[in-house]
């Protein structure tokens, strides 16, 4: 009955079309339960439900097992003008049928902060490096803001999107970034196409601070349009009575980086920013929560109803707050790291884990070795180097047991492709996708080092340490972009624009 059923509404359907469109797609478990079921509709040629979604494939993905968010799978991934179209056991022929026995398929990771200072001067960083580096880790979709050339306006943005063609190994979203005073170019910056806006409550990086007046009046035109904002919270009479004190002490040392950039500082900004975004009604992320006692505080204003995301970063995991003592500058990023001990790390993976930290970024702001030791505490670049190694971080989580694989697809391509308006066609394996996938193999290990990093920066803050698990290849919209940690370096990466376009 439910076959007959089927077929019926089926051919009903089928006969309003003039044809069996191409973009018609349906998993391949209904196509396997019905492929029998639908006639040819009178007066067209028409193909059962097998047919159709099973001929002329570009690509079937064969013998790997899927991992989702919400569990695994052994299936078979097929593959047509670059978007997912059939997940099952593909009994049919393709241009190109690649071998995944024995290996995870997880979706192409959505790093959704990162910083490749182009254009501009791209001596630390640019969007071909940068992208490389992103491909070549599993990461198929990214989303830049470059705070030395913010895009403030939409001339801006689409300058920006035309300068970028052909630059980039992996598809992207760009953010905007606030300014205080000109709320008014919200509305027009998100219907045209940007991720999200960047917002300091702190004046860093020649970008100038919102007290909280002013994050109140972005928030406020935000809500009105439903836009995202991804906020920096470090409270600037804070660090700028501290930073006051400590140079009136002559003090030049990178212990100061702590005392400067306080937990206070960024505990006062987030607690504020998150009531305000509960107040106002709009969406915010965030960034960079570095310890436990932030991401709490973000959880209670979210059990209150606020639209809240909490980013994580690999290096508030695994690095400690006593390195900066030992490695200067290349430890110096804001907020700082926060983690003393084990323990410490242990909490932050179980918060991630539990979604109070809803998801992960690598907040890719690289320097050189030799940019990062011009200067002391006060003048050296702020930033680390990550999308080299974000990826190959979590899925080691997972072999050490603080995440599961369905967590890493989770909070490194669902979750934010979810905050930014990028899924349903980011961050999933799905029919319907971009068929942006990662196969790793889970047996692999390596050790991450400097000599290996592709970013400009040439270095890493996890040098030396081994890891489990490796992306063997990368696919962007069905094609390889990466393998066996080599970029193909084909420059195909795409704008993708928000939720607001």
């Amino acid at each position: 009955m439910q076959t007959a059923r089927f077929a019926a509404e089926f051919g009903r359907l089928l006969r309003r079309l003039p044809h069996f469109s191409a973009r018609l797609t349906v998993d391949i478990a209904l196509t396997e339960k019905y492929r029998r079921a639908v006639a040819p509709a009178s007066g067209h040629v028409l193909y059962t439900v097998e047919e159709k979604v099973m001929a002329a494939l570009d690509l079937i993905v064969s013998g790997g097992t899927i991992v989702t968010p919400d569990g695994r799978r052994r299936a078979d991934i097929g593959v047509r003008d670059g978007r997912i179209v059939a997940i099952g056991t593909l009994d049919a022929s393709a241009v190109t049928v690649e071998d995944a026995g024995g290996l995870l398929i997880l979706p192409g990771g959505v790093d959704t902060h990162v910083h490749l200072m182009d254009p501009g001067d791209t001596a630390r960083e640019d969007f071909p490096s940068g992208t490389a580096a992103a491909a070549a880790a599993g990461v198929t979709t990214i989303v830049e803001h470059t705070h030395s050339h913010p895009v403030r306006t939409v001339t801006d943005l689409s300058a920006k999107i035309e300068y970028l063609d052909g630059r980039s190994d992996v598809d992207f979203g760009l953010a905007a970034h606030a300014w205080p005073g000109d709320e008014d170019v919200v509305p027009a910056l998100w219907s045209a196409g940007v991720a999200f806006f960047k917002v300091f409550t702190c004046t860093t990086h020649g970008v100038p601070g919102h007290p909280a007046a002013a994050l109140r009046t972005h928030l406020a035109a935000s809500a009105q349009v439903d836009a995202v904002s991804l906020l920096h919270c470090e409270d600037e009479s804070l660090t700028e009575s501290a930073e006051a004190v400590l140079k009136a002490e002559g003090r030049t040392d990178f212990g100061v980086l702590t005392e400067w950039r306080s937990r206070d500082a960024e505990l006062v900004a987030a607690a504020v920013a998150a009531l305000l975004v509960r107040r106002t009604g709009a969406r915010a992320t965030v960034a960079h929560v570095s310890n436990p006692e932030v991401a709490e505080y973000l959880l209670a204003e979210r059990q209150r109803g606020a639209r809240l995301a909490a980013e994580a970063c690999p290096q508030y995991f695994l690095l400690r707050e006593t390195e900066v003592h030992e490695h200067g500058a290349l430890r110096k990023f804001t907020p700082p790291a926060r983690a003393r001990t084990e323990d410490d790390e242990v909490q932050m993976w179980r918060l991630l884990r539990a979604n109070t930290l809803t998801h992960l970024s690598s907040d890719h702001a690289p320097s050189t070795l030799e940019q990062k030791s011009n200067g002391d505490v006060w003048s050296a670049h702020f930033g680390l180097p990550g999308l080299d190694s974000t990826f190959p971080i979590l899925v080691d989580a997972a072999a050490r047991g603080h995440l599961s694989y369905e967590d890493v697809a989770r909070v490194y391509a669902d979750a934010p492709a979810k905050a930014y308006g990028l899924w349903p066609r980011k961050g999933r394996i799905a029919v319907g996708a971009d068929a942006d996938l990662a196969l790793l193999d889970p047996t692999a290990v390596r050790t991450i080092r400097n000599q290996d990093v592709l970013s400009k920066a040439g270095w890493t803050p996890f040098d030396g340490r081994a890891v489990s698990g490796r992306v063997v290849k990368t696919f962007l919209r069905g094609a390889v972009i990466a393998q066996d940690g080599h970029p193909a370096r084909n420059r195909s990466g795409r704008f993708v624009p928000g939720a607001g376009r």
